[in-house]
């Protein structure tokens, strides 16, 4: 595993889903380090629709969550996805790219000086690409905060689903946005951090993916009767 912030070496992932209402673990899918995390996320929230016969009407999830993919899925599934806020990569001394103004009418951004940066194709990944002219950006007087290719080009990338990723963002605004993002902060937080002060869930107890799963069932198990417990005192 390789993330900011956290130790480098080898380790295990549980993709964790708990309910907004009583804090019960739902679902327990363990994965090697190096899986992000949005990969096995739409698969997972099927899983427990199917199971379970769940019918979720919001999730709510971290920063780490926020793809394009993730977002167009949440609405396909006719979700309220809230996801927390993402900062976004940047260069020091160049714009940012909310500063390139995307103009839906006639798919092109318009970039802070007012030049037009027109579609030139999409990639295998689904991103679009939206390019300068070169000629025009030559004698451009911010050129040293827009781009240092060698041909003078500044190029902007636009995912097919990035107005998916726009509306889920916007969610994180609204007054029940919040309130669903609070929630998620004291239900599946506190269940990882009960886990880890109550039940050894810092490290794991065996080698081998079956085994960590096995462990970690266990542990989901032993917190889900606790709260049965507790519901039924």
């Amino acid at each position: 595993m390789v993330r900011d912030g956290k130790p480098k070496g080898f380790f295990y992932l549980d993709h964790r889903t708990v309910d907004g209402y009583c804090n019960f673990i739902t679902d327990v899918h363990v994965t090697a380090g190096n899986v992000h995390d949005s990969i096995p996320y739409l698969s997972r929230i099927d899983r427990q629709v199917e199971r379970f016969s769940l019918k979720p009407t919001a999730v709510g999830l971290d920063a780490g969550y926020f793809t394009a993919s993730i977002c167009k899925g949440i609405e396909d599934r006719k979700l309220y996805g809230v996801i927390s806020y993402r900062r976004p990569n940047h260069k020091k001394g160049y714009f940012y790219k909310r500063q390139y103004i995307y103009h839906p009418e006639g798919d092109y951004y318009e970039c802070p000086e007012g030049q037009k940066l027109s579609y030139s194709t999409t990639d295998r990944i689904g991103y679009k690409h939206y390019k300068s002219n070169p000629k025009v950006c030559t004698n451009c007087p911010v050129k040293s905060q827009c781009t240092k290719s060698a041909n003078s080009q500044k190029t902007v990338t636009r995912h097919v689903w990035e107005e998916s990723k726009e509306r889920i963002n916007q969610h994180r605004l609204s007054a029940v946005g919040k309130q669903i993002y609070k929630r998620r902060k004291e239900t599946v937080e506190r269940s990882f951090a009960d886990a880890k002060e109550l039940h050894q869930y810092r490290y794991a107890r065996y080698r081998g993916i079956n085994k960590v799963k096995a462990q970690c069932l266990m542990v989901a198990a032993a917190q889900n009767i606790k709260k049965i417990a507790l519901m039924a005192a």
